[in-house]
């Protein structure tokens, strides 16, 4: 069978290379045992998990115009190799913030961005038809790879020790990611799925030009969505990166909060394809309005839920469900206004907002804990920022050139 014949082989490669990916999302189960064994500040645990997505965002931008001239099989396969290199350095970093920084922070997190980019550009040219959905199964791996490799990383940590589990999870990575890599390829010139023509709208923001990123960053629109992407990527990492270390202090049991982990995991993959599949039918724009309120009056009333098992497991899963939303609208977004020609450099770009969401949402967490033992004041301006994009999201429109 010829592989455009079966396009669906690409979507298990994103899922293959995502999954692992998405284990970065776990990283609140490594919080506590960094400041019980290795004395690490609340801060300092966090100022790891930032440089992590800000190595991911920045090197995402030259990951994706690279995959654009070499194709996503060769970077991903790269992004695999780097990444595991970056957890097998961490073991032998012993109780070093600044080689843990370097290791997890700085290379795993640019592993991650060499092979993030390569599994959402390719889809988007395999699948014209469905590409909120399909945007949304490609990220959604990631989502679901932190409840899941948060179960192994806690595991790990509690069998052999902090070292050995970051010895282990960066030999599952190399091999896993690089497995998925091999899946991934870019359509031949001028395919299209069979029967299927474009639609003069099928999206309320949707055109039908390549723009070159020289001419996207001029347009207002790409710094509407750029500023919306910040606004909410910074509260939903924000408690992605504090979760379990919030529901301890509220009282919760390890094992409770853990679980509250999970749930923010499963639900930020199913985010990720639902509201892919939401925007496919009522615009990408009513979408995004519509994901930015609910996440806004959830980040308002999370400092009330942390106390209870039930109450957290619903926030984690209303955070979660909506956080992963950005992470499907987006790409999409980004091709929809400015075409998929140039995606991988043109959505590495947009991406550079998750960059600074990460070092924003997070070190905000740590230090207002740090200053008042109350994470209060991170969260009611998380929640304005949302209500922000809101806001911002009613100005979008199509671009035009020239």
């Amino acid at each position: 069978m010829a592989f455009h014949e079966n396009r669906w082989l690409v979507v298990a490669g994103a899922l293959i290379i995502q999954v692992c990916l998405g284990a970065i999302y776990s990283w609140s189960v490594f919080v506590n045992p960094l400041k019980d064994v290795f004395s690490f500040t609340t801060t300092q645990t966090q100022a790891i998990f930032s440089l992590a997505l800000a190595a991911f965002a920045l090197v995402m931008i030259f990951a994706g115009k690279l995959q654009d001239k070499k194709g996503p099989r060769t970077v991903a396969t790269l992004g695999g190799i780097v990444l595991g290199a970056g957890y097998l350095l961490a073991a032998f970093s012993g109780d070093s913030f600044l080689l843990l920084a370097l290791s997890v922070g700085i290379i795993g997190g640019a592993g991650i961005g060499f092979a993030y980019v390569c599994p959402i550009a390719a889809c988007v040219k395999w699948f014209p038809d469905k590409r909120g959905m399909v945007t949304g199964f490609a990220v959604a791996g990631f989502g679901a790879g932190a409840w899941l490799f948060a179960k192994i990383a806690s595991g790990f940590i509690n069998a052999y020790g902090l070292s050995s589990a970051f010895m282990y999870l960066g030999m599952i990575f190399m091999v896993a990611v690089v497995t998925g890599a091999q899946l991934l390829r870019n359509p031949p010139a001028g395919w299209r799925p069979a029967g299927w023509q474009p639609p003069a709208s099928k999206s309320a923001t949707a055109v039908a030009m390549d723009f070159e990123w020289r001419d996207m960053v001029r347009h207002r629109q790409f710094w509407r969505l750029w500023l919306m992407f910040v606004f909410g990527a910074a509260a939903g990492l924000l408690v992605i990166g504090i979760l379990k270390p919030f529901g301890i202090h509220s009282g919760l049991s390890t094992a409770a909060a853990a679980h509250a982990v999970g749930v923010l995991a499963l639900f930020n993959g199913a985010g990720r394809i639902l509201w892919g599949a939401i925007s496919d039918r009522i615009g990408r724009k009513n979408a995004m309005m519509l994901m930015f309120l609910l996440q806004g009056v959830m980040m308002l009333a999370l400092i009330k839920m942390g106390s209870n098992e039930m109450t957290l497991s619903i926030a984690a899963a209303w955070v979660g469900f909506n956080f992963g939303g950005n992470l499907a609208l987006f790409p999409a977004t980004t091709a929809d206004f400015f075409g998929t020609r140039h995606v991988g450099i043109n959505y590495g770009l947009m991406f550079t907002a998750y960059g600074v969401a990460g070092i924003a949402g997070p070190i905000l967490a740590g230090s207002v804990f740090d200053m008042t033992g109350s994470y209060l004041w991170a969260f009611i301006p998380a929640g304005v920022a949302c209500f922000a994009a809101a806001g911002i999201s009613l100005g979008l429109k199509p671009p035009q050139h020239g």
